[in-house]
C-alpha cells in the first residue's frame, strides 16, 4: 500500500511537543523524534547514525539533541554538532535526515516527502483551531486500522444511529439529504436531516427542551490525505434553508495520519469563539471528555475489527458493494489515489 509523501501530515497537537521533551512517533513506516527549541519546532529521523540507538531516548541540551548512546548531538536541521569523543571532530556523515516541520492552528504539519516541495501554503486552514480565538479541546487516539477507513468513517455518518444509537445518533439518518461536492482536491460531505429529535445528551448539551424538533446537518470538508473538519448545525425545524436560518453551530476536527499499513494516528478536536468567555471553555472541556468515549469504545473497535477481517486485502481488491451514503468517502478515495498514482509516475518517469 503506497502512502502520499509530498503532501503535508498531522504530526502532533502543539502541546505535544514541549520545550525539552522529545516526542517519538512513527509516521509513514518511518520512526520521526519531534522536538522544540528557541529556535522552533523540529523533526528529525529516530536513529542516530553512529549505532542506531533511538534519539527521542536521548535528552535536548539547548537546541539539539544528545544521543543517549554516545552523547552525539544534532541540531533542528539534523547536522551533529558535537562529538565528544577523541578531538570533537565530526565525521561528515554524521547527519540525521531532517522533515519540514511547521506549527499552525495548533497542529504540527509534517512534510515527508521532497522537502525541496514543501509549501507551507499548501496546508489547509483550520481558523476553527486558532487558539489566539478559540478555546479548543484536543485530544488523541491511536488507531489498529487504516487511516482510510477512519477517513470512510467521518465522510459517511448514516453510521452514528447505528454504531452510536444512544449518543450521537437518533435512528433518522435514513431519511437525510445527502450531497458531495468537489473543490480542487477538496471534497465536501453535506448531510441534512430534517425534522428530527436529537438525542437526549445531545439535547441536554444543545440546550434544547426535550422533545425539540431540529434540521440538523452534518457537513464535513477532507482535504488529503485525511484531515477533516466537521460543522453540525441545528435550527427550529421549518425552515427552507436549515444552514441560514438562526442556530447553533459547533466545529469539529477529525485528523488522520498512518502509523504503518495497519495502523493509524487519530487526533480531534471541538472548539468555541473566546467572546463566550469562561463558559465556552468549559464547554469544549467537557464536550471532548463526551466525545472520546463513543470514538474510543465504538469506534475503535468497529474499525479495528474491520481490519482484521481485511487482513493486507487493499480495500478496491475485496470488490466492497457501495450504498448512496458511501460516496463522499469512495470520492475522497478516488481523489488520493490518483494523487499517489501521479506521485509515483512523476517518480518514475
Amino acid at each position: 500500500m503506497a502512502f502520499l509523501r509530498n503532501i503535508w501530515y498531522v504530526a502532533a497537537w502543539d502541546h505535544e511537543v514541549a520545550d525539552g521533551k522529545p516526542l517519538a512517533r512513527t509516521l509513514l513506516n518511518e520512526p520521526v523524534v519531534m522536538f522544540r527549541s528557541s529556535q522552533g519546532v523540529h523533526a528529525l529521523m529516530d536513529r542516530c547514525p553512529h549505532r542506531f540507538a533511538p534519539l527521542h531516548l536521548g535528552k535536548q541540551v539547548g537546541n539539539a539533541l544528545q544521543c543517549p548512546y554516545h552523547g552525539l548531538e544534532f541540531d533542528g536541521s539534523g547536522a551533529c554538532t558535537r562529538n565528544p569523543h577523541g578531538d570533537g571532530s565530526i565525521p561528515k556523515a554524521a547527519k540525521v535526515k531532517s522533515y519540514p516541520l511547521v506549527e499552525q492552528d495548533s497542529i504540527l504539519w509534517i512534510w515527508m516527502g521532497d522537502p525541496e516541495k514543501a509549501d507551507p501554503s499548501l496546508i489547509p486552514r483550520f481558523e476553527s483551531l486558532d487558539p489566539e480565538s478559540w478555546y479548543i479541546g484536543k485530544d488523541y487516539l491511536r488507531a489498529r486500522a487504516h487511516y482510510q477507513l477512519e477517513v470512510d468513517n467521518i465522510m459517511d455518518l448514516s453510521h452514528i444511529d447505528y454504531l452510536h444509537a444512544s449518543t450521537l445518533g437518533n435512528g433518522n439518518g435514513k431519511n437525510a439529504e445527502t450531497t458531495v461536492v468537489q473543490d480542487g482536491n477538496t471534497v465536501h460531505s453535506l448531510r441534512l436531516n430534517r425534522n428530527e429529535r436529537l438525542s437526549p445528551e445531545l439535547e441536554r448539551r444543545n440546550g434544547l427542551p426535550p422533545g425539540t424538533l431540529v434540521d440538523r446537518w452534518l457537513d464535513v470538508r477532507w482535504d488529503p490525505p485525511g484531515v477533516m473538519e466537521l460543522v453540525v448545525g441545528n435550527a427550529p425545524t421549518g425552515s427552507d434553508d436549515p444552514r441560514k436560518a438562526p442556530g447553533q453551530i459547533r466545529y469539529f476536527q477529525h485528523l488522520f495520519s498512518p502509523e504503518t499499513e495497519h495502523t493509524a494516528h487519530y487526533w480531534f478536536a471541538t472548539s468555541r469563539r473566546k467572546d463566550l468567555g469562561a463558559e465556552g471553555e468549559r464547554i469544549v472541556a467537557e464536550m471532548i471528555v463526551f466525545l472520546r468515549q463513543p470514538f474510543e469504545t465504538e469506534d475503535l473497535p468497529m474499525l479495528e475489527a474491520q481490519q482484521r477481517a481485511m487482513g493486507a486485502a487493499d480495500f478496491w481488491e475485496l470488490r466492497p458493494i457501495l450504498l448512496p451514503t458511501d460516496a463522499p468517502g469512495v470520492r475522497a478515495r478516488r481523489v488520493l489515489d490518483a494523487l499517489i498514482r501521479a506521485e509515483q509516475n512523476s517518480l518514475s518517469s
